[in-house]
């Protein structure tokens, strides 16, 4: 059966009195937007549109692609209320409704027939065969992905939104994960993505779970150019988002995937977001990659490093990057970037070179350090105004400047916001007095407090993977899989994740701390307090040592920011480093401000 709108549907309903039995009409879904938990739109039948509303029930239809913006609906169950405050208008509650087609090519406008209804046919079925029937005639057999670019347009990656109906987006795949299978709840399944970027440079990562991951993964090739429709759009979970871009992508089994033809291929433009070597303190250790150009000053020998996982020897180049701040950070390339490009380096080594590297990780190691991934991208003496300026500044002043590096003074226990222990010190009452701290970004502030209560029954700990840290999970068969690492051990460790509550003489406050330094204040790792906590007994040694570590004293660095639980903002004091008191020091820093307050009474 063909579907169809139904013509004048929208005013049959309108001219029903109360007695009379609701007819069942199609109309097409336009303006879908979301208004708190409900989502609302036009229904248009092509003559006339009236508002109407879906309850938050329907909402997982339109999550999940059944209902989309263009597309068509049956209107089941449904009553016609007045808008308060517009006389003579109405909208349709909408309670039950089934859908009828995809998203059509654009708003349906009737002409006057005398058929009771317009015959329409959804997007994907237009396209595919008039497509064939307009390219058999005037270009004979053209390939898939050809009919593809000629019958609908192609929207660029920044242009999406999930609210959107029908797109098409043409874009490369710049990186491929492996194929993994899961266990959960609800069952087993398995699950790969990509990530895609267009000409202009933009990316998304798309996921594919169960019958769409057998059904692309093969497809899908890196270095490919696809054209893609007929996908699904979400904000981006930002604990796992890989590539800068505020949605995130899930193709399905009925998804379009279609490779271009050669004469289509492109290659994407790079996008930097750089960020200047002396701020990169506050990304040590954090999920967040980083964009990096500087002047190669220094170029190591290729050496060869023993990776834990396997016990494989890869190689391993390091060179020194600098740039206007005066700084000086240190740069480890890998594999091929260190036998291929780190040999070209070290062959124009005498030239300082200027290089742009996307996607870096940024460590802890001397202070501050930065890595290369696999899917980092370097490019020499880009043509780009910074490096022409960067060059310009080296050549005529920078070369003669002493340079520090960006870790000189700065231990791995400091190094988000990374000051002196005695620098920025404040008391705990500046936290609570001043809720909106870290609105903008996060700030960083040194202090001193007792560690006045931990809670036992709090979740204290994560699995981790032995070789990148982040969090694993269950594999089907045995062991533990690493997303980040996209491979399984048999064997994971544990790694604190933590609240306390610290106290001085103005107040108290909750802090989170993570693995180094909740190892500093408990005394132990992960994985010997959970021994002790398995233990049984009257005398606990787990409750014990969560005692032994209350009311003492250390000093702390920390991190203000704020984040939204609820709709509601709230602060969150991250610990960075922590330390004993240095009463030496802590008398010093007393004298210092009982000089500083005598000056200002005089």
């Amino acid at each position: 059966m063909e579907n169809t709108v139904t013509q004048d549907g929208i005013a049959s309903v309108l001219s029903l009195d109360s007695s009379s039995a609701q007819p069942q009409i199609i109309v097409q879904v336009v303006d879908l937007k979301p208004v708190g938990n409900r989502y609302t739109f036009n229904a248009n039948d092509g003559k006339m549109k009236i508002k109407a509303m879906l309850p938050a029930t329907l909402s997982s239809e339109i999550v999940s692609g059944k209902i989309q913006n263009l597309g068509l609906i049956r209107l089941v169950d449904y009553t016609p209320n007045d808008i308060p405050g517009k006389s003579g208008e109405k909208y349709l509650l909408v309670t039950k409704c089934e859908a009828v087609a995809s998203a059509l090519d654009s708003e349906v406008k009737s002409e006057v027939k005398a058929s009771t209804g317009i015959t329409l046919k959804p997007k994907q079925e237009f396209v595919a065969k008039s497509a064939s029937q307009i390219i058999n005639e005037q270009r004979g057999n053209a390939a898939p992905a050809a009919r593809m670019a000629m019958t609908r347009r192609v929207h660029p990656l920044v242009s999406l939104n999930p609210y959107q109906g029908s797109w098409t987006i043409k874009v490369r795949v710049t990186n491929k994960g492996v194929l993994r299978t899961y266990k959960n709840a609800r069952g087993e399944g398995c699950v790969f993505n990509v990530e895609l970027t267009d000409e202009e440079g933009t990316q998304i990562q798309a996921t594919m779970f169960n019958a769409a991951a057998k059904k692309f993964y093969d497809t899908f090739q890196k270095g490919k150019v696809y054209y893609i429709s007929r996908g699904q759009l979400k904000l981006a979970n930002k604990q796992f988002k890989t590539v800068q871009n505020d949605y995130e992508m899930t193709l399905n089994e009925y998804s379009e995937v279609e490779e271009a033809g050669s004469e289509e291929m492109f290659i994407p433009e790079t996008k930097f977001n750089f960020v200047p070597i002396d701020e990169l303190g506050p990304y040590v250790n954090q999920k967040e990659l980083v964009d990096v150009i500087g002047v190669v000053q220094s170029v190591s020998p290729t050496m060869s490093i023993r990776r834990k996982s396997d016990n494989e020897m890869i190689p391993k180049r390091d060179i020194v990057l600098a740039d206007e701040t005066k700084k000086t950070v240190v740069v480890s390339l890998w594999n091929d970037l260190a036998t291929d490009l780190g040999q070209e380096l070290l062959d124009m080594a005498d030239k300082y070179p200027v290089i742009a590297i996307k996607s870096l990780k940024v460590g802890d190691f001397q202070g501050v350090s930065l890595s290369t991934i696999s899917k980092s991208n370097v490019v020499v003496n880009p043509d780009l105004p910074e490096a022409a300026k960067l060059k310009s500044w080296y050549d005529s002043e920078g070369k003669e400047m002493s340079m520090s590096a960006i870790g000189n003074g700065m231990s791995p226990s400091a190094n988000n916001g990374s000051r002196s222990m005695y620098s920025d010190r404040v008391c705990l009452s500046h936290f609570t007095t001043n809720p909106s701290l870290g609105e903008d970004k996060p700030v960083f502030f040194s202090t001193r407090a007792y560690i006045s209560f931990i809670k036992p029954d709090q979740a204290m700990w994560y699995r981790g993977c032995k070789t990148c840290n982040k969090k694993v999970t269950e594999a089907m068969d045995s062991g533990y899989w690493c997303e980040g690492c996209q491979k399984k051990d048999e064997e994971c460790s544990l790694r604190y994740i933590m609240a306390v509550k610290v106290s001085d003489s103005t107040g108290e406050a909750w802090f989170s701390a993570f693995n180094d330094e909740a190892e500093k204040m408990i005394g132990c790792t992960a994985d010997e307090l959970n021994k002790l906590k398995a233990e049984e007994g009257e005398g606990n040694e787990f409750q014990t040592k969560l005692k032994e570590a209350t009311w003492s004293s250390h000093l702390f660095r920390v991190s203000v920011s704020q984040q939204e639980y609820n709709s509601e903002k709230r602060q969150r004091i991250t610990v960075r480093g922590v330390a004993p008191v240095d009463f030496a020091a802590e008398t010093r820093l007393l004298l210092q401000d009982i000089s500083k307050n005598n000056k200002s009474s005089q």
